[in-house]
């Protein structure tokens, strides 16, 4: 039981706290002129979090992502949280437009010591109509393209 309350006691604790970075991980992202969105994620709850996506380039043709990502804490390392999430988004890339929708599990892990910078990686899997017509896909995305955040 001590242990148990340990573990929780070093787990990372994000409630009340805004994340700045950035999420490449929609399907606009391998368009050409595909570009990443900067991702704003806040801690709702100990256990929940919501994070909005925002990119774009004005190269023509056209690239941009408007998306929505919701997270649920599944359980806490140290340094190191486990969830589920779920998202979807407006795209466009290509000179196509269309919508994504993906869900996966992941983590996202902080270095000691840097404690305010947050890596993610995750695996699921994801359909989109950017192409032609709907496309379900899997994915594995390492922090390069879950994103990095750091935490105020």
């Amino acid at each position: 039981m001590l242990f148990l309350s340990s573990a929780d006691a070093l787990a990372k604790d994000l409630q009340g706290r805004l994340g700045l970075g950035y999420n490449s991980q929609f399907a606009n992202a391998t368009a050409e002129n595909g570009v990443p969105g900067i991702s704003l994620k806040y801690g709702l709850t100990r256990d929940l979090a919501a994070a909005a996506v925002l990119g774009m380039t004005t190269a023509s043709p056209s690239n941009s992502v408007t998306a929505v990502k919701f997270f649920k804490n599944l359980f806490y390392e140290t340094n190191l949280n486990f969830y589920f999430t779920t998202g979807a988004g407006i795209l466009s890339g290509g000179g196509k437009s269309g919508v994504e929708f993906l869900g996966a599990f992941g983590a996202e892990f902080f270095i000691p010591g840097i404690e305010s910078l947050g890596f993610s990686f995750e695996t699921g899997g994801s359909l989109d109509n950017l192409g032609d017509g709907f496309a379900l896909k899997t994915h594995g995305a390492s922090f390069l393209d879950a994103g990095i955040h750091f935490y105020f």
